[in-house]
């Protein structure tokens, strides 16, 4: 993979999937662009963490749901680096319920920061990316926008939302140079899935042919190859990495 003096930004960056993201790009050579919105001491660690290993970061915070300060933080990274070789949306929240007891402001909530500021990020980065043209954006959507989940169905709409609009974008994009695709993680284990009860954890292994869990690094390493040259004629896809829980 050739990265270098590439940089990119990725939200969410400072723990789970975007944290083992930040960390395979950076040691790919990629200045990485840390995003966090509420906790600056996990992003400091990881910069240094990152730096330690001879990577290059820098932290940048701001709330990807709010419109004005995703693109301001873009803009700011342009105006730092010159541009913006690589997006990664993988920031996202849950607010999972009964459909018959979720709430119109439960729903609309997780659209707004899973969909929409997903959908503000791929603009804006296609806005400046398109000067070079060059570029590539990686989505991180989710395989229960793929197959559906009971009391998932704001999470559902949203990352299923999130796939088709990754090959909107990369239709749109395509004459520019800049491709757009999506990888959608199975059954991950992260600080999120630790807490599952282990009967519920043996339930879903049952369901995986392959039969685990998967390694946050396993999705950054194939962000890594979406976002590479070794990737320059994929745009539009979605890349399962879900152990064949669904093919």
């Amino acid at each position: 993979m050739t990265f270098s003096g590439k940089n990119a930004l990725i939200t969410g960056a400072t723990k789970g999937i975007g944290k083992a993201i930040a960390l395979h790009l950076a040691s790919e050579g990629i200045k990485v662009w840390l995003n966090y919105r509420s906790n600056p001491e996990l992003a400091e660690e990881l910069k240094a963490q990152i730096e330690k290993d001879g990577g290059e970061a820098a932290l940048v915070q701001f709330d990807i749901s709010d419109e004005k300060e995703f693109t301001k933080a873009i803009a700011l990274i342009v105006e730092c680096d010159d541009g913006l070789s690589y997006l990664v949306n993988n920031a996202g929240i849950t607010k999972d319920k009964l459909a018959l007891r979720m709430s119109t402001e439960d729903f609309q909530s997780v659209i707004d920061v899973n969909l929409t500021a997903y959908f503000v990020g791929c603009r804006e980065a296609l806005k400046t990316m398109m000067k070079k043209r060059f570029g590539a954006v990686v989505n991180i959507a989710s395989i229960i926008g793929e197959i559906g989940n009971a009391s998932q169905v704001n999470y559902s709409a949203s990352k299923g939302g999130v796939i088709a609009m990754t090959k909107s974008f990369a239709k749109e994009a395509a004459p520019r140079g800049i491709r757009y695709n999506c990888v959608t993680p199975g059954f991950i284990q992260t600080d999120m899935t630790s807490d599952l009860k282990e009967e519920v954890v043996e339930y879903y292994k049952k369901n995986i042919p392959l039969g685990r869990m998967g390694e946050a690094k396993e999705i950054a390493t194939s962000v890594g190859f979406l976002l590479s040259d070794e990737a320059s004629y994929i745009t539009g896809e979605t890349l399962k990495v879900n152990g064949g829980m669904h093919m």
